[in-house]
């Protein structure tokens, strides 16, 4: 059974989030699952009503698409119950789903096609469908081969002055530079058979750094079946302190012809909001003391660090790239809803939040972190 139709499972009357143009139809809003863990709620919380409500409202809204992970502990079988739960209201044909495999916890990867297969089925069990419009490989860059000459800092020069040295340079595309690339290779083509019998839609790879994602994307496109990967999903690197997104966009989408690219978290995995990210986000010391001073300058204005930030993104993700954001409760769905709403009006004569996203992204500037990316591995 459904929950009740609470008050704040009702949308605000106005404009519902629209389906973007593009090949994955989806919505300008994607509900991303990890929210719903232990990442970042407590498991009484997630025993409660409030994933269901949230999801619920979500729908209403017109963000009609999830994104969770085998990874993401019980965020699989807590999305799908609701959304079991909500089939009367909306059915499987009403919104898409999307998970990822090959991740099962801090540090346990396993790229082999067979258990990516074998995850890939458990996921459909636990979300109570069929098929999945997108199944992508999760955080590749643990189990690719590292190709970088360093793992923190700013890395926009990978797109020029130094290509070679993170295996960018034209006419590498192809090269298999060890195992991890070669496991890389096995898994996807492991998707693309499962895509093949009906049971995945669309296959794509997510991560951190851009650099490799770039790189593998390259290396999918320049090996047999020579067939270009379908979605990449990045996270935390269109943000209020990391935009590098934007500058590694048209290579994505040019040279490796990628289909569909997705932005995640706008809040940086919890660093940009006025309670802070939990214990194990790995910013350095300098990018989280920069996050406070951002959190006071927000306040001194009248406004949040939250809001600016759900803006900042919805803003510079424009018609075409889908922005992931994680909601635990309904309020949540709401106040994004209301910063859209707030963006597409005003489109971009807001003055006032322009001169708040400038003077915040000026914090992180002052503070050296501006675009700076942490080790991912660590």
């Amino acid at each position: 059974m459904a929950s009740p139709d609470l008050p704040d499972e009702r949308p605000v009357p106005g404009p519902l989030v629209p389906r973007l143009d593009g090949p994955l139809s989806l919505p300008r809003i994607v509900f991303g699952g990890g929210a719903l863990s232990q990442h970042y709620n407590s498991e009484e919380f997630l025993a409660s009503d409030s994933p269901i409500r949230t999801v619920q409202l979500a729908l209403r809204y017109g963000i009609t698409a999830f994104d969770t992970s085998a990874y993401y502990g019980p965020s699989e079988v807590i999305l799908g119950n609701a959304l079991q739960d909500l089939k009367d209201e909306y059915p499987r044909s009403s919104y898409q789903l999307m998970t990822k495999c090959g991740r099962y916890g801090t540090a346990t990867f396993d790229y082999n096609p067979s258990t990516i297969r074998d995850s890939v089925k458990r996921s459909l069990e636990r979300l109570h469908t069929d098929y999945f419009d997108v199944v992508h490989l999760h955080d590749v860059e643990f189990v690719c081969e590292e190709v970088a000459p360093r793992r923190t800092g700013i890395h926009t020069s990978a797109l020029d002055d130094e290509k070679e040295d993170y295996g960018l340079l034209e006419g590498e595309e192809d090269k298999v530079r060890g195992e991890g690339d070669q496991k890389i290779l096995d898994a996807f083509a492991e998707l693309r058979k499962m895509k093949e019998e009906g049971l995945i839609k669309h296959i794509g790879i997510t991560g951190y750094p851009l650099y490799t994602l770039l790189r593998l994307a390259l290396l999918i496109l320049h090996n047999p079946p020579f067939k270009p990967i379908d979605a990449i999903l990045s996270y935390s690197n269109l943000s209020l302190q990391s935009s590098t997104f934007l500058q590694f966009a048209p290579l994505l989408l040019g040279r490796a012809q990628v289909g569909q690219l997705l932005a995640a978290s706008p809040f940086s995995m919890g660093l940009l909001t006025d309670g802070g990210p939990p214990q194990w986000h790995p910013a350095s010391p300098e990018i989280l003391a920069a996050t406070n001073r951002a959190v006071k300058e927000c306040d001194a204005r009248g406004g949040t660090l939250v809001d600016l930030a759900t803006g900042y993104c919805i803003r510079h993700t424009g018609g075409a790239i889908p922005l992931v954001v994680g909601f635990s409760k309904p309020e949540e769905v709401h106040e994004c809803v209301q910063v859209w709403r707030e963006i597409e009006q005003n489109q971009k004569d807001d003055v006032k939040r322009t001169e708040q996203e400038e003077a915040v992204k000026n914090i992180f500037k002052e503070a050296g972190v501006l675009d700076w990316a942490w080790a991912s591995p660590p």
